[in-house]
Order: structure tokens, then C-alpha cells, then sequence
């Protein structure tokens, strides 16, 4: 099943480049050459690049060759999927763009006159005249009116007549190379059809380098502040207004280093939260290559502290290396956990990736023996543990994992995966709040879903 898979993704892979090249370099020029070669230089080391990105980030490889692939490996991805849609659309476009062009070509082209010449009065006395094939007359001396009359009484006419001087080679008004009627040119531009793949191709390619230039700067900036109110049945009076910074899938690495760690905890910290939770996905990579990058954590302040609970891609990077360390940072770990807060619970349960290691989440542990008439607030990394926190009778689950779908259409494969893509939705007397997340993964890009640090205020029923 594994083996199929794989080959059907290639298979696609394969078609969806070949149908770049094709539409981006093949039908943009007249002939094989330079052009279509380095076209396809351009998309195989695109791809290379970017399947070595990934494979050198998942192997540990050099953290330097990891940030050298990085880059353009992952921005290639981002380039590739947007430059496949506009191509996509453009399809819709060429033949609207050619009856359009071939509309104005006829309007534009002039009207062309035939020259037919009107036959002439004949004046009395004149030589007779006699008109050729094209159609042409000219007048007949005495020779050859007698050998016409010749040829009309059957006689020999074998006799050859000597050329008229304007006849002769070499003298004047004998037919040259100059006199000859001139042909009209081939034209010289491009074709239509030509012209039609060239200005889809440069819309295309122009539309994707937008996009994604446009989703990465949305990135780099780093996130922007989000607000929610969510109402807790259970949630005591004087705990009315509380505020939870919820941050998700930040995903330091080689590409989110140490300075968009400052940018989120410098978000953090102006909204001035009662609570930070840190629900997963805080890093891909190891704690020796991004403890540095890390290292801002150490800086967020809330008067109720900071927890933080893995996400699926801690179990990529050491998941227990990277618990200690944020502990270390001063951000509390709920591994299976709880902690009871003055006016309600925060529990905490580990990512399902952790399932492979004997780490999975274990709601049991967090929350089999609490108190149900306090009100509940879950950290859990993904939106599809949401079943087991309506068992438990959680109020409220805290999310992320998705991150919106970072890259539309990616939102439709998200929305297939998961309950809830972003914001909040109820199920039963359960709420679940997913965060689109403060960084990317892959690459550092995002298209219709913006990247956000939510600050979830508490609101009280009674």
C-alpha cells in the first residue's frame, strides 16, 4: 500500500512539472535551445533542492547545510504550488485572450482593393491589340499582324520573329531582378498562438512570485494579535476577563531563528496576559542547534505564569530534551497534567505523536480525578483530541497544529484531517479554540491564513 502511494505521488509530481516546463518554457519558445533547457534545470534543482531541505531537517543533519537548504528549497515548494493554480487559471484565459486577439487582427487588417483594369476605345487606324494571359494588352506591329494572319489561314509560323528591343538582354526596359513583381514578407513577430502562451506564462509566473513574496513578508513580520471572548458556564465571577495568550506552532528552525522568537514574546508580553499557553510545535530541530533561538522564551511574563505542552513535532526534535529545556526557561510543562489555578483547572495532555515513544496523551491522568464543578481548560496540541476532552467533561480545549491551512487551498486537506481548521466551535458542552499558529513549517510562507498570537478572554455565565 505504502509502495503504491509513493508511486502515485511521483506520478503526480512528475505530471504537475512536466506541465510547468511545458506551459512556462516548451509553448514560450519557437524551438528547442537554451531557453527550454534551462527551464528544465530550473524546476528538477528546485525540487532537489527542496526534498534535500526536508530530508536534512528530518535526519539532523549540519544545522549550516540545514539554513543553505533551506531557503530556497521551501520557498521553491511555495513557488511551485502557486505557479501550478495560475497556470491552471490561464488555461481558462488562452482561448478567451486568442478569439480576442484574432477579433482585433481582423478589424485591424486593410482592405484590399483588386486592380481590374477597364478595357480601352481603340482609336481608328491603331494596331490591333492582343491581350495575354494575366490579362494584359499590348498593341502588334505589322510582323506580327501578318504572321496572326498567318496562323489564322493555317499557314507556317515556325519562323521565329526577333524580340522587341524592350525584349532584349541588357538593354533598356528588359526584365531584371529589379522589375520583378515583389512577394509580401513572412511576418516576422510571434505567432498568435505564440503570443497567447507568453502573456499567460509572464501572468502566471508574475501572479505566484506576488503571492508568495507577499505570504513570506506576512511571516518574517511575525504575528498579529488576535481576540476572542469565550464564555464558561463553571468560570466563577471574579474570574470574569481573564486572559490566556494562546501561541501555537511557532517552528523555530532553519529558516525562524532567535529573532522571530523576540517578536512573539515581545507580542506576548504587550498584551499583558494572566496566562501564557504554549500549545506545541515550538521547534524543528534539537535543542543544541535552537536552545539559542529558544533562549527569548525565558522573557515572557504573566501573572499567572507560562505551560506549555508538546506538539508533533517535539517528537521529531526530542521531545524530552525539549521539555527540560523549556522548563529551564521557565515555561511549566503539562506532561499528562493539571494544575489547579485560583478560579478554574488547566490541564495539560501530550501530542498523539507521542504514542510511538510510550508518550502519549493520557487523559486520565489529567483529568480523572478533578473536580467537576470547577470549569476546565485543556491544552492539547491538536483539534482531534477533542472527542476525548468531551468525555472528560473539559470546558474549554486550547489548539493548533493546523495552522490554518498556511497555504490555500491547503485549508480544504486541514478541514479533512481535523474538526476544526481555526476559531472556535462547540461540541456538546465543550468548546475548542484552534489558534492558526505564529510561524510556518516548510515554507515560511502563508496564503489566506494569517498568522496569529490569540489572547482568549474568559467570560463569565453567572
Amino acid at each position: 500500500m505504502v509502495i503504491v502511494f509513493l508511486l502515485v505521488t511521483v506520478s503526480v509530481l512528475v505530471a504537475a512539472n512536466w506541465y510547468l516546463w511545458r506551459r512556462l518554457f516548451r509553448d514560450t519558445t519557437r524551438a528547442p535551445g537554451a531557453a527550454r533547457r534551462t527551464g528544465a534545470a530550473l524546476i528538477a534543482g528546485g525540487w532537489v533542492l527542496a526534498v534535500a531541505a526536508l530530508v536534512a531537517e528530518r535526519t539532523g543533519a549540519p544545522f549550516w547545510l540545514q539554513r543553505t537548504l533551506a531557503w530556497p528549497g521551501f520557498l521553491w515548494l511555495a513557488l511551485s504550488i502557486y505557479l501550478l493554480l495560475a497556470l491552471l487559471v490561464g488555461e481558462a484565459v488562452r482561448p478567451l485572450l486568442r478569439r480576442w486577439l484574432e477579433r482585433r487582427d481582423r478589424a485591424a487588417a486593410p482592405l484590399v482593393a483588386t486592380d481590374v483594369r477597364q478595357p480601352q476605345p481603340i482609336p481608328a487606324g491603331a494596331p490591333p491589340q492582343e491581350t495575354n494571359a494575366a490579362g494584359a494588352t499590348r498593341e502588334t506591329g505589322p510582323a506580327e499582324a501578318s504572321r496572326g494572319s498567318r496562323e489564322a489561314s493555317g499557314q507556317d509560323t515556325e519562323t521565329p520573329e526577333p524580340p522587341e528591343a524592350s525584349e532584349r538582354p541588357g538593354e533598356p526596359g528588359a526584365n531584371s531582378p529589379t522589375d520583378e513583381p515583389s512577394t509580401p514578407s513572412e511576418p516576422t513577430g510571434p505567432s498568435r498562438r505564440l503570443l497567447v502562451s507568453r502573456v499567460v506564462a509572464g501572468a502566471a509566473a508574475a501572479a505566484a512570485v506576488a503571492t508568495v513574496g507577499h505570504g513570506s513578508y506576512g511571516v518574517l513580520r511575525g504575528p498579529r494579535v488576535k481576540r476572542v471572548t469565550v464564555p464558561l458556564a463553571k468560570l466563577p465571577r471574579g474570574a470574569h476577563g481573564f486572559r490566556i495568550a494562546v501561541v501555537s506552532d511557532i517552528h523555530l528552525g532553519p529558516v525562524l531563528g532567535r529573532g522571530f522568537a523576540q517578536k512573539v514574546v515581545d507580542t506576548i508580553n504587550a498584551t499583558q496576559p494572566d496566562l501564557i499557553a504554549v500549545v506545541g510545535d515550538l521547534v524543528d530541530g534539537s535543542v543544541k542547534d535552537l536552545g539559542p533561538a529558544a533562549a527569548p522564551l525565558a522573557q515572557l511574563r504573566a501573572r499567572h505564569g507560562a505551560y506549555f505542552v508538546t506538539g508533533n513535532h517535539e517528537y521529531f526534535s526530542g521531545a524530552e530534551q525539549w521539555v527540560e529545556e523549556v522548563r529551564r526557561l521557565g515555561l511549566r510543562p503539562l506532561e499528562n497534567d493539571r494544575t489547579e489555578l485560583p478560579y478554574f483547572d488547566l490541564a495539560g495532555v501530550n501530542d498523539v505523536a507521542g504514542e510511538d515513544e510510550g508518550q502519549g496523551p493520557d487523559f486520565v491522568k489529567a483529568l480523572g480525578d478533578r473536580d467537576t464543578a470547577r470549569a476546565c481548560v485543556l491544552l492539547a496540541h491538536q483539534p482531534v483530541q477533542i472527542h476525548d476532552a468531551v468525555e472528560h467533561g473539559v470546558d474549554l480545549q486550547l489548539s493548533g497544529h493546523t495552522h490554518g491551512g498556511q497555504l490555500w487551498p491547503g485549508n480544504l486537506l486541514a478541514a479533512a484531517a481535523n474538526p476544526t481548521v481555526a476559531g472556535l466551535e462547540r461540541y456538546g458542552d465543550t468548546q475548542l479554540y484552534v489558534s492558526r499558529g505564529a510561524g510556518a513549517w516548510g515554507p515560511p510562507t502563508r496564503v489566506g491564513a494569517p498568522s496569529d498570537i490569540t489572547v482568549v478572554e474568559l467570560a463569565s455565565a453567572r
